[in-house]
């Protein structure tokens, strides 16, 4: 069993930064790919980020590619979610998933996720 709790979201100016946390709970989460998604109001929710296991691979979206940065920290348990350069659409809900796949494009598909955290970003 695997329990994802995200933090870190917040308000932030444009062109500001945050940093997002995805704490895993269980000895198995270094063994899970995990992926941030995001949901703004009226949209479907979209795959930004992903790890792998081990960090192996990553995944950018093209939406945020040199400004998102994605990495882990087995130690800790914990992902991250480096986010610089924000601009007014990056404001979402965003959401840490676990699934021990690679690379899967939709949220349905993961085994495990948590409730989100919101970023807002304003002009």
């Amino acid at each position: 069993q695997v329990q994802v709790v995200e933090s870190g979201g917040g308000l932030v100016q444009t062109g500001g930064s945050l940093r997002l946390s995805c704490a895993g709970s269980g000895r198995a989460f270094s063994t899970y790919a995990v992926a941030w998604f995001r949901q703004a109001p009226g949209k479907e929710r979209e795959l930004a980020a992903a790890i792998k296991w081990a960090t192996e691979a990553t995944y950018i979206a093209d939406s945020v590619k040199g400004r998102f940065t994605i990495s882990r920290d087995d130690n800790k348990n914990t992902v991250y979610l480096q986010m610089n350069s924000l601009k007014t659409e990056d404001t979402a809900v965003y959401y840490c998933l676990a699934a021990q796949r690679w690379l899967l494009r939709r949220a349905h598909e993961y085994t495990y996720g948590g409730q989100g955290t919101q970023v807002t970003v304003s002009s």
